[in-house]
Order: structure tokens, then C-alpha cells, then sequence
């Protein structure tokens, strides 16, 4: 049996340069933009041979313009700088993940403040933040309650997020979802980590008792009547 040829189309497709250059433009006149020239428009030929004069590279930007606009660069010179702006671009993009917390609908207290210290922390690093209150059984019967405790939870967050959407039933699950404020959340002093694990009461810092500096001692020779 012969071995199946390769598909050579499909080979060159893929080495196609990404804009058309030089002799690759077919149009009948472009308009020329570049560093050292002033735009107009001009037939196609003679924008090649102005590129060919300055030894650069006429390179079509914009194909569905009328007429199409070539800038006079080096390709490679050009594409670099399309790689480099890209790469900028991607950088300033933020990546937000959403973040799940759950809770029955009888969460005590020590969980519930355990599980808003860790919904502020994903809020203050930009997250949002999925709320929900999970039904098991027979536990649906106490949904209102459910409702109740992602409202107060939503109120807690105020200073860190805004609610992007209310609770809603959702077959066994209530959700709850949050998003991070744009201007930022405020941040946490080491303090007020301390004070979430260890209780609200001690979140003032102890003063420092007094000094009280001690008496010098008198080592001279012992007068009768005087008190040192």
C-alpha cells in the first residue's frame, strides 16, 4: 500500500506571511503611511519602488481600506513590534478566578467568620467570590434560612466586593456571587489577621506598663536624722 502524500497546500498555507509585502499586493494604488513619509496615495508600483528606494519592506496594514494602506517598514522590524505589543497587551490583561465557598444551612459561627476571613482575602487579591448554601435532604426546608445567611454575608463583604448577583435558588444549591471592588479592597495589617483567629476582643495591642526607675542608693557615709 503507498504511503499517503502530504498535503503540500496545506504545508505553504501554513509558512503564508501574515500580511502581503512587496509584490504580493496586487491592488492597482495603495496609500502609503510610514516614519520619513507623508501619507497619500499613489499606484501600488510606485510605493514598491519607493519601499526598494529606502530600502525597506511595503507592507499592506490595512487590506479592506479604500484604497488598502501599506506602511513603508522592515517586515521583520514590523512584525516585532506586533509581537511586543501583543505580549504588552496580554500582561495588562487580569485573570479573575471565581472562587467557591460553601455552607449548610445551619454553619455555625466559628465557620461562618472562618469562611469570611478567607472570602476577603480572594476578594482583596481580585477573585469573585461563588457563595452557596448546599440543601441536603430534607434540609431545604430550611432555604429562607439559607437566604438569610448569604444576605448577611453579602453585608459583611461590603467594604471588599459588590454583589453581582443576589441569591438564587438553583435545584439544591442558593448562590451567592460577589465581585471584587475595582478601587480595592482594603488591605489586612498583620493585626487583623491575628484578631480573626484569636477573637475581636484583643484586637487592640496592650499598652506598655510604665517604667518606673529604680531609686539610687546611697553609698555615702550614714548621717543620723537624713533620709536618702
Amino acid at each position: 500500500m503507498p504511503a499517503p502524500q502530504k498535503n503540500n497546500r496545506r504545508d505553504r498555507n501554513n509558512n503564508k506571511p501574515q500580511h502581503r509585502i512587496n509584490e504580493q499586493i496586487r491592488c492597482r494604488e495603495v496609500r502609503i503611511v510610514g516614519d520619513d513619509v507623508e501619507s497619500e496615495v499613489m499606484p501600488t508600483r510606485q510605493a514598491i519602488q519607493l519601499a526598494q528606494q529606502k530600502e525597506v519592506d511595503l507592507v499592506e496594514i490595512s487590506p479592506n481600506a479604500v484604497p488598502p494602506v501599506c506602511r513603508l517598514i522592515n517586515y521583520s522590524k514590523f512584525l516585532y513590534q506586533q509581537k511586543k505589543r501583543q505580549k504588552e497587551l496580554k500582561a495588562k490583561q487580569v485573570k479573575i478566578e471565581v472562587k467557591e465557598i460553601r455552607f449548610g444551612p445551619q454553619t455555625d459561627e466559628h465557620d461562618y467568620n472562618f469562611k469570611l476571613k478567607h472570602a476577603k482575602e480572594f476578594l482583596s487579591e481580585g477573585d469573585k467570590v461563588k457563595a452557596y448554601v448546599f440543601f441536603r435532604g430534607r434540609s431545604i426546608l430550611f432555604k429562607e434560612q439559607g437566604e438569610v445567611l448569604l444576605l448577611r454575608f453579602a453585608n459583611d463583604l461590603e467594604e471588599y466586593g459588590k454583589v453581582e448577583q443576589m441569591p438564587v435558588l438553583e435545584g439544591k444549591r442558593m448562590i451567592l456571587f460577589i465581585a471584587p471592588k475595582k478601587t480595592g479592597a482594603p488591605k489586612k495589617t498583620e493585626s487583623a489577621t491575628e484578631n480573626v483567629a484569636e477573637g475581636a476582643d484583643d484586637a487592640k495591642p496592650a499598652k506598655k506598663a510604665p517604667q518606673v526607675k529604680a531609686k539610687k542608693e546611697y553609698k555615702g557615709p550614714f548621717v543620723e536624722g537624713e533620709d536618702f
